[in-house]
Parts: structure tokens; sequence; C-alpha cells
């Protein structure tokens, strides 16, 4: 697992609550992204600030954002995040556990936080084109 996932939910896996943790390593993303770009957003709209081109040129890019392939890649990540925020975090952000039902088992908690160490990665060789004031 990277350990970006496990800073910020190895309390959480500690206590083997994996709901908690899911939760709380899908909120690091954004905070990642929020310590990267210098922006103040969340979930999909922060990845909309950070990976759109509105300007012109994404704040933070995962490749060389050249060619076709490289920004459908790009935007193919994005798109990615935004998945993982209204999959694994908008619903216990906004329902309480209890009244949701969301019953989340081990083997996609692992698979969340497998996807979540790739995003990590990625993030790791991303270039942060422009940060914001």
């Amino acid at each position: 697992m990277h350990p970006e996932v496990l800073r910020y939910c190895e309390e959480e896996l500690l206590r083997k609550s994996l709901f908690h943790a899911v939760f709380e390593a899908t909120k690091g993303v954004s905070e990642r992204l929020r310590q990267m770009s210098g922006l103040s957003g969340d979930g999909a709209g922060l990845v909309h600030q950070c990976f759109g081109a509105g300007a012109g040129v994404p704040v933070v890019r995962i490749n060389a954002y050249g060619t076709e392939s490289e920004i459908s890649e790009h935007r193919g990540f994005a798109n990615l995040l935004r998945g993982i925020f209204g999959t694994f975090r908008n619903p216990p952000a906004h329902t309480p556990r209890a009244a949701a039902g969301w019953a989340l088992t081990e083997p996609d908690a692992l698979d969340l936080f497998s996807m979540l160490s790739l995003v990590h990665r990625r993030l790791d060789a991303a270039t942060v084109v422009r940060t914001a004031p």
C-alpha cells in the first residue's frame, strides 16, 4: 500500500474499522490534491479544478499532456478520481451508515486501497503546472 494511503487511515485499520479506513483514505486524495495545487475545493469540483483545462493548461498533469493519447489518459485519470469520490467518499459523507445500509466488504476495501495506491503513485510523478494564488 502506498504510504500516502496509510498516512490517512492507519489508525482506522489498526482499529479494524474498514468503513472509516476507506472514508479517510479517500479523503486523503482530496487533501493531497489541495496540497499539490494550492486549491481549496473538494471532491469532483477539486478534480475539475486540478485536472480540467479550463484555462488552457491543467494545474496538475499526470503526463506531458501533449498528444491526443496523453490528453485522453489525463481525462480518464480525472474520471477515475471522480468515480472514487462518488462511490466511496460521498455515500458515507452524506448519509449515516446505519440509515444507508452501506455494507463494505473486505475485498472491496482492499481493491480500493490498491486503486488509491495507484492514484498516489501517479500523483508522485505528476507535474504541478501552476499553483493557486
